[in-house]
């Protein structure tokens, strides 16, 4: 499943057989006092292998997954001082578009860009090259279905936003070396404006953390983990079939209102 794995004729022999080409994008910010900062990247990569492994196993469709891009704009994780590598949004979106173009030359139809941040706003640079490649190749820019996720396994009332109880139980789960547990703790962050153009995350918490980690657990992050994959492999599915289009959530709209100035 991994693209950087493979030679280059069997990336080719891919390519004509009609796998999918799954580009992961990740970030590197902080995560708060109690995860790492690649959690990001970390999650984008695992995710779409594990949704790739199922995928295939359930339904019969490849897919090859690329190497994870580690960096993106991470503007609002500056104040913190330390733990980002924020690169500009015009070269962030150059080198997503470079990739696609890459792919599309080596034959491949469809290719998901599956984002490790939702804030990072590609729906312009899908477009274009959707506009440029129209009888080549297509290009899908999937929504999240990790709000919804939280609000059926999770408590709704405790909605997070960025090292929280979500992603907190999933590293207890798949990742539990890297979690500082005894610095888990609520920071009572306020209300994040997701519409604000200039973004700062330390107007709204001293940690770092929005939300209320604490109510994390390994036991929700299992459930977490495989409701998350499931929804992935559906997602990638309908993409094989043709039936999935560029949708993004009201949650993603909200989360990348504020990088449109």
């Amino acid at each position: 499943m991994r693209y950087g794995d493979l030679t280059y004729e069997e990336i080719r022999g891919r390519a004509k057989e009609g796998w999918l080409a799954i580009v992961p994008t990740g970030c590197t910010e902080q995560m708060g006092p109690h995860l790492p900062v690649d959690w990001d990247t970390w999650q984008a990569e695992h995710y779409c292998l594990a949704a790739a492994e199922k995928v295939a196993r359930d339904f019969g469709i490849h897919s090859l997954v690329l190497p994870v891009m580690p960096f993106g704009p991470t503007p609002e994780h500056r104040n913190y001082g330390s733990g980002y590598i924020d690169i500009p949004r015009d070269l962030h979106e150059a080198l997503i578009f470079a990739v696609l173009e890459s792919l599309v030359e080596q034959g491949f139809k469809k290719i998901i860009v599956w984002r490790g941040c939702g804030g990072h706003d590609l729906r312009e640079t899908v477009k274009r090259f959707n506009r440029q490649y129209r009888r080549k190749a297509k290009a899908y820019l999937p929504g999240h279905p990790f709000h919804d996720i939280w609000c059926r396994i999770g408590n709704p009332d405790n909605p997070g936003g960025h090292a929280d109880s979500f992603g907190t139980s999933i590293a207890l789960y798949r990742r539990p070396e890297a979690v500082r547990t005894e610095k888990i703790a609520n920071p009572h962050s306020k209300e994040v404006d997701w519409a604000d153009p200039n973004l700062d995350f330390s107007r709204y918490s001293e940690t770092g953390v929005i939300g209320d980690p604490t109510e994390a657990s390994t036991e929700l992050g299992e459930k977490l983990w495989e409701a998350v994959i499931g929804e992935m492999a559906l997602i990638f599915k309908a993409i094989a079939e043709g039936k999935e289009g560029n949708r993004l959530t009201s949650q993603d709209r909200l989360h990348i209102l504020w990088r449109k100035s």
